[in-house]
Parts: C-alpha cells; sequence; structure tokens
C-alpha cells in the first residue's frame, strides 16, 4: 500500500457529527474514522478494509509497475478486476495521474457504501479524504499544513434531498503523499470520493503559484461529477462551484 507509517491524527478532536457514534479501524496503514447512525458496524468496516486492502495488493502483485505509476494505467483484462480497482483505473485516467492515487478515497468509498446497507447516514474519512451520505449538508473543515487559513475555513455542502457525495483533499505541505505542486490544500468535492481522490492530486499537481489557483479551480470544474473545489496557498484561495465557504474564526494554537 503507499501510505507510510501516519502520524496521530489531528482532525480527529472535534466533536462527532450530531446523532451518530464513531468508531476507527485500522489495518497496516489504513486508518478509518467512521461515523454511523447504526451501532455494532465497527466488524463489518473492518471486514470490508480487509478485503478492500487484499483487492489492492492482488493488483499490485499483478501489475507491480502501479505503485509508483504516475500516469493513468491501460490494464488488457480491466473488466475481471474487482469494481474498486476498476473505479481506480477509471477515476484516475479522469483525471490523468497513476491508479494508485485514488487508493484512500476508494477505500473510503468502499467501506461507506457497505456500511450504507445498514445505516441511513455514514462518514467515512481516510486520512483527509471522505465518503459521506445520508444528509442534507455537511461542513468540512480544512486544514492546510503551515497556511494562515488552516483551519479557520469551512466548506458547507447542501442539498435539498440527502445526498452521497466524496470530498478529498491533497497537500503539498501536509502528509507523505507525492505532489509535484505547492497546495497547502487542493480540496475536491465530486460525486464519489475515488473521483475527488483522483482530482485532488491532479489538481495540487498544477499548482505551482498563486496566480494558478483560478485557472485550476477551473479546470476542476469541468470534469463531470466534480461539483466544487477549493485550493490555499499560504494567505490566497480560491473556489468554484456548488459549495459554500464558511469562517471558522481564528486559528487555535497548539
Amino acid at each position: 500500500m503507499p501510505r507510510t507509517a501516519h502520524s496521530r491524527r489531528w482532525y480527529r478532536t472535534g466533536e462527532a457529527p450530531g446523532g451518530l457514534t464513531d468508531f476507527t479501524v485500522s489495518v497496516g496503514e489504513t486508518d478509518l474514522h467512521i461515523w454511523t447512525s447504526t451501532v455494532g458496524l465497527r466488524d463489518l468496516a473492518l471486514a470490508r478494509v480487509v478485503l478492500s486492502r487484499r483487492q489492492v495488493e492482488a493488483f499490485l502483485d499483478r501489475y507491480p509497475e502501479v505503485r509508483f505509476q504516475l500516469d493513468p494505467f491501460v490494464v488488457p483484462d480491466e473488466g475481471l478486476l474487482p469494481a474498486m480497482i476498476r473505479d481506480m483505473i477509471a477515476a484516475t485516467r479522469t483525471a490523468g495521474v497513476g491508479p494508485m492515487a485514488a487508493v484512500a478515497g476508494a477505500i473510503a468509498e468502499a467501506v461507506g457504501r457497505e456500511l450504507l446497507e445498514h445505516a441511513d447516514r455514514v462518514i467515512v474519512e481516510n486520512g483527509g479524504d471522505i465518503f459521506m451520505a445520508g444528509q442534507k449538508e455537511y461542513l468540512v473543515g480544512i486544514h492546510a499544513g503551515p497556511s494562515v487559513l488552516s483551519d479557520r475555513v469551512a466548506v458547507r455542502l447542501r442539498r435539498d434531498e440527502p445526498f452521497a457525495a466524496g470530498i478529498c483533499t491533497s497537500s503539498a505541505s501536509v502528509g507523505h503523499s507525492l505532489s509535484f505542486g505547492c497546495a497547502d490544500a487542493a480540496v475536491i468535492y465530486a460525486d464519489n470520493s475515488v473521483l475527488a481522490d483522483a482530482l485532488a492530486t491532479a489538481t495540487a499537481n498544477r499548482v505551482g503559484r498563486p496566480g494558478d489557483l483560478q485557472p485550476a479551480v477551473r479546470e476542476a470544474l469541468t470534469v463531470p461529477g466534480v461539483r466544487g473545489a477549493v485550493i490555499i496557498i499560504g494567505r490566497d484561495l480560491a473556489a468554484g462551484g456548488e459549495l459554500e465557504l464558511v469562517s471558522l474564526g481564528p486559528r487555535q494554537p497548539g
């Protein structure tokens, strides 16, 4: 799996969404924080994580070059692969990045969809890549590393009916993910977390200076299935799409 050992997840110290129970599931480098409207789903989530990781590992065993692939990957027998792997390949092909750029979002989506069979509200967070379903409104804070805007801005996502979506972040200054840009946060809101993860990586790669922010947002919004984008570099921010920016007030020390 592509991610190295993780540190304490600072963003998991806030209050749980109202009416939901939460738990964590960790297997290897996969470390999920999950909220559901139904109790007792941890074992089911764990089983889905184990299955998802086995599918990824089998894919890497068969195509070891994919582990470090930075461009879209063409698989001759793609139709024979598990659905989650096919989704990763399709999303990263759309984004123009390597298949492993969407693995965190893919696992979050797979686990979330499994839990939705037993709960009407689910949120799965996987290292800042989030799948969410069952609510009309979500408020998601943005951590942007050393930026003065880090933890001071959130996005509100709202629709008339309960919905499922993904919101994922890529950063050149936070975490272990490879980025060729300098964005402190490139956040993509999409119809699923697989696409959101892939496009977040691609969008972050395109941003080398503040002048790239608005063009990168506009380009992300041209992709079918992408509903919103926010990019932060230092004191500069650009946003667009079906989202509302919300101020969280001064950044707290520590």
